[in-house]
């Protein structure tokens, strides 16, 4: 089917769907109102790409009038070049959608190799994120903080409210690396240690069913390197999730409830995460479009503190800016890794 073909769809679904809100009642209006509101932005574009090779054509014509050659050329070639940047828009929007794209998601992240060095950097990389959440208008909310006696962290959950979050973050499923000098190096060797990290989109209850006979539910007594609740109460939640053995611990609140609700709710995180690994391994040609796998396993990025660099190695980037990455300027990499994506699922489509 040609893009005209796809985008006269388009319009007629539009319209078919305007008429249907006419006489529509009840759940009704519900639906064809979120389908419409979702088409809107698309109809816009296709109208504007429309009126854009119209303008283009007529001002060809007007060309061959010796008098309006002149303002005929400059509205032909401002069209002309308009017309290509929207078909591009215009593909994009038509691209399979992942579905959890538009919404929040859960960041963990936990050191690997590297034993404190890995904890201290683990514990920055999560402020980096922390900072760079409220200048995209979003609400980072801690759900677990296992801090270590030297300040790094042996782990850290946070829920990303906001639209469009995983969307942005999910390409930092992954290994990343980090190259300096440690506070406690004395002979000024550079150490290399990992940390990695996992942005799981954030499920709802209708997304994933759990079975409460499918959990095993212990509690403890909080530890960890201070807070007055810690080793008072047992406050402590961890949740199994015995068909996939799945485990969770959360020890953030000095509830024992608040506790466990964080916890489901990041168990139903990975549940639905594990599932579309799942689906989507079963379409490897998406996989390969895509940028990266998402797979923890995978080394995504370096950060060299003694040259001043990050280097994304998926797609090649190296920004020489490393202190303002640390400090949340995150929008230079995740607008790379974006249109790298972008690109490579239009290369798929055949585009």
């Amino acid at each position: 089917m040609s893009l005209s073909e796809k985008l006269d769809r388009v319009l007629y679904r539009a319209d078919e769907l305007r008429a249907l809100l006419e006489t529509a009642d009840g759940a009704q209006v519900g639906v064809l109102s979120k389908e419409l509101s979702e088409l809107e932005p698309l109809v816009a574009r296709v109208n504007a790409l429309r009126a854009a090779e119209c303008a283009r054509d007529e001002a060809e014509a007007l060309m061959a009038d010796p008098e309006m050659r002149e303002l005929a050329e400059a509205e032909f070639y401002a069209q002309r070049d308009a017309v290509p940047a929207l078909e591009r828009e215009i593909r994009l929007a038509l691209l399979p959608r992942d579905a959890a794209d538009e919404g929040s998601a859960i960041l963990e992240i936990r050191p690997a190799a590297g034993g404190d060095e890995a904890g201290l950097f683990a514990a920055e990389l999560f402020a980096a994120y922390q900072r760079y959440a409220p200048t995209r208008g979003w609400r980072f909310g801690i759900l677990d903080y296992d801090e270590s006696e030297l300040g790094g962290i042996r782990g850290a959950v946070a829920e990303i409210e906001g639209r469009g979050v995983f969307a942005r973050l999910k390409f930092e499923s992954g290994v990343h690396r980090v190259q300096r000098v440690p506070a406690t190096e004395t002979q000024g060797r550079i150490h290399t240690s990992t940390v990695t990290v996992a942005v799981l989109p954030q499920a709802e209850e209708v997304d994933v069913q759990i079975n409460e006979s499918d959990l095993r539910i212990d509690t403890y007594r909080a530890s960890g390197a201070g807070g007055q609740h810690v080793n008072k109460t047992d406050s402590a939640v961890r949740i199994t999730h015995i068909p996939t053995g799945t485990v969770v611990a959360m020890q953030e609140e000095r509830s024992q409830h608040k506790n466990r609700a964080k916890a489901m709710k990041v168990l139903r995180a990975r549940l639905y995460e594990a599932q579309r690994s799942q689906a989507s391994a079963s379409r490897s040609a998406d996989r390969r479009a895509q940028v990266g796998t998402g797979d923890r396993s995978e080394r995504i990025r370096t950060y060299n503190f003694p040259q001043g660099r990050v280097t994304d190695h998926r797609i090649g980037l190296t920004l020489h800016k490393i202190d303002r990455v640390m400090q949340g300027e995150f929008d230079e990499l995740f607008d790379a890794l974006t249109a790298e994506d972008e690109a490579a699922r239009l290369a798929a489509e055949g585009v």
